[in-house]
């Protein structure tokens, strides 16, 4: 995905969680060997405060399945990882219960339609 159509869906991905009540923490968090699109924490999800770990997956058409689909277990091992490592760096969020949603974009960039999964893996299925 092109930079420019990367940042535009994930903007569009963030504005629609953000509409849902979600506040954004940080965005194109990269370590190495993984990079975090968007972490945003979550207010009102059930058990109390939640650091979600968003992964946006765009695809252009439908035809080969969709972006959750392209989420396989080697994706999600890098993306659990990036997650520890973030919250090895920030402690102060290390306390909250996690999840991991994905987002998925397609159609134009610039005004995709989106399918948010919420809990779409957890870290211990990796």
């Amino acid at each position: 995905m092109a930079e420019a159509t990367g940042a535009a869906v994930e903007a569009a991905a963030q504005a629609e969680l953000q509409r849902a009540g979600l506040k954004p923490v940080a965005a194109n968090v990269r370590f190495r060997g993984g990079e975090l699109d968007l972490v945003m924490l979550d207010p009102n999800a059930r058990g109390g405060p939640t650091l979600v770990f968003v992964e946006v997956r765009y695809r252009r058409s439908a035809a080969f399945g969709g972006g959750a689909a392209s989420v396989d277990a080697g994706k999600r091992r890098k993306l659990v990882r990036a997650a520890s490592l973030y919250l090895a760096q920030h402690p102060r969020y290390a306390a909250l219960p996690c999840r991991f949603d994905v987002v998925e974009a397609s159609g134009e960039a610039a005004k995709p339609s989106l399918n948010w999964l919420r809990d779409a893996f957890r870290a211990d299925e990796v």
